[in-house]
């Protein structure tokens, strides 16, 4: 009798102790407990394919973090798709990886007309849509209005307006030329350049020129900046061709103004390289990480991590590539994330995780940038290093450059 009320009590023991560790855990839509299922999409495609290299990044970082046995013992599953940088594509394959695939969130989405054609829906069903690689301002102005959305870039205007105090420190008599890409990432870093040089835009900004996604050749644009007597131009565009077509043009011309590109040109791989580096020598560009190229991290733990990394699961990608860099370290934001959240993954667990970043330096920031989101401000930073290109790699030139918290728009 005694043995039997000993297994009784041993078997309701059991069955307590697993009832108790079921109830620990909570998931979201893609989670067990063996997988997160997260979704994407990426220009695979298109006149952005070269920004792809985001998304290639972010697939091997997690291949490396599920061979090492995944997180809390979950492997993470990213199941990441072609939009052919189409916003309309791009809402179309958001809706199907919640509807058919199931993921739990959206994660490090590009581009902001894509980002922008799927944020209402996904907030409206309550789903992540977190460290999108998107600057518009339009994605995190209104946090409680799309409680949903964070980004991992700060805005784009702040990007424009880190160039503007530059210029305005170290060139502040230049007559500017603007060239940006004709959709609303190309609107936005114009406006913010703009904005950032205050009551001297009038009178600094002699041209603004625009082209279209699908324009061949911005050879005409170029030419007409020149005629218009400019001694600086700022390439407000992500899509590497534009950059490296219109550099190129600049030095055939034999013209020399001072280059102000935004990360997305700024590629020595995808841009600098096809346009020729020594036209691009001299060129400006704000910047958070640290490049290998740069030789005071040769010994820095976190780059040596990043290169071996490179060196394993993306040998025939360049390591000075920002994407790259940018895929790196936004997948180890999440790893981040989805540890703190433990057992506990839900959406609503997920969102709160992320939105608690307090001074957080990742590991390939430089020295004075950290990431700072919550749920009433989601621009996770305010400040970049300026770097001048020296005609093979960026070095530092300006010192960090800051952008009020409150910046004024155009």
């Amino acid at each position: 009798m005694r043995s039997k009320l000993f297994l009784v009590i041993a078997g309701i023991s059991l069955l307590v102790a697993a009832q108790q560790a079921m109830a620990q855990k909570k998931y979201g839509p893609g989670v067990s407990d063996t997988e997160i299922k997260l979704g994407q999409t990426m220009p695979y495609s298109g006149a952005a394919s070269q920004l792809s290299l985001l998304g290639k990044t972010e697939l091997a970082y997690f291949k490396m973090i599920n061979s090492q046995g995944g997180v809390n013992g979950r492997k993470i599953n990213l199941i990441s798709v072609d939009d052919g940088f189409s916003p309309p594509k791009s809402a179309e394959q958001a809706r199907n990886l919640v509807e058919r695939d199931g993921v739990f969130a959206i994660f490090s989405n590009i581009g902001s007309g894509p980002n922008l054609a799927m944020q209402k829906y996904l907030n409206d069903n309550k789903v992540p849509h977190i460290f999108i690689s998107a600057g518009t301002p339009k994605l995190v102005e209104d946090p409680k209005s799309t409680p949903w959305t964070t980004t991992f870039y700060p805005t784009l205007t702040m990007e424009g307006q880190l160039l503007a105090a530059y210029v305005l420190k170290a060139k502040p008599d230049a007559k500017v030329g603007i060239f940006y890409q004709n959709d609303e990432t190309g609107k936005t870093y114009r406006d913010g350049f703009v904005s950032g040089l205050g009551d001297k835009a009038a009178s600094m900004v002699v041209k603004e020129v625009a082209a279209d996604l699908t324009s061949p050749t911005v050879e005409s644009q170029i030419l007409q900046l020149k005629a218009a007597g400019a001694d600086a131009v700022f390439f407000g565009s992500t899509t590497p061709k534009f950059g490296a077509q219109g550099i190129r043009k600049i030095g055939e011309l034999g013209w020399k103004p001072l280059l102000l590109l935004v990360p997305g040109v700024a590629q020595i791989e995808g841009t600098l390289k096809p346009a020729g580096l020594e036209y691009a020598k001299g060129a400006v560009v704000p910047i958070f990480l640290k490049y290998p190229s740069d030789p005071q991290w040769a010994k820095d733990p976190d780059m040596i991590s990043y290169l071996a990394f490179m060196k394993e699961y993306l040998p025939n990608e360049g390591v000075n590539e920002s994407s790259t860099l940018v895929g790196y370290t936004v997948s180890q934001m999440l790893v981040e994330v989805l540890k703190r959240c433990g057992d506990d993954l839900t959406r609503e667990n997920l969102m709160d995780k992320v939105t608690s970043y307090r001074d957080y330096q990742p590991g390939l920031f430089v020295p004075g940038v950290k990431v700072n989101i919550s749920k009433d401000d989601r621009v996770p930073w305010r400040a970049a290093q300026i770097a001048q290109f020296d005609g093979q790699n960026w070095v530092y030139s300006g010192g960090i450059v800051t952008v009020p918290k409150q910046a004024p728009q155009r």
